[in-house]
């Protein structure tokens, strides 16, 4: 994969430096090929998330806005992604959209919440504007440290995103 790639990663989980974190970033490291270069962990954002004055959220939108991959990932609370993460997506309403591909990507306890990412967070994600590669990846939380449970989806997913990157560079 290109190193000039865009990649971020964002985190909607309520506890700072999470597994959601941890799963995200392994997602981001093996689609690209290397380390994100934008890492929000929205849990250590704090009440600035809800000040739609600040500068700081403003500036993180704009970034993630423009990255050429964006991991979006949550736990799943109540079948749906947490409303962290939909705070900092809320910014992105009023033509600040997505403009690159966005993986959804959801942590949760059992097998019941698999389709979660895919009715859930992918429309969300294709309305702002991003492009999903493939399908949403649901990781059961306690296998988020085995790269054993990434590899089908990966190698399903990876070409596609790199055919995309390729295809838009």
């Amino acid at each position: 994969m290109s190193e000039s790639i865009r990649t971020a990663v964002v985190v909607g989980n309520p506890k700072p430096a999470s597994r959601t974190l941890t799963a995200a970033t392994h997602v981001a490291r093996e689609l690209s090929g290397g380390e994100p270069g934008l890492v929000v962990d929205l849990a250590t954002l704090g009440a600035s998330l809800l000040d739609w004055g600040s500068a700081e959220v403003t500036e993180l939108v704009a970034k993630v806005g423009g990255a050429d991959l964006v991991v979006v990932a949550s736990p799943t609370y109540k079948g749906t992604y947490t409303g962290l993460l939909k705070l900092f997506l809320d910014r992105f309403a009023g033509g600040t959209g997505l403009r690159g591909l966005a993986v959804p990507l959801l942590l949760g306890a059992g097998p019941g919440h698999a389709l979660a990412p895919e009715l859930t967070l992918r429309p969300v994600l294709t309305e702002l504007g991003a492009t999903v590669p493939g399908r949403g990846l649901f990781v059961l939380d306690s296998q988020y440290d085995d790269p054993a449970a990434y590899e089908p989806w990966l190698e399903t997913t990876r070409p596609i995103v790199h055919s995309l990157v390729r295809a838009a560079a």
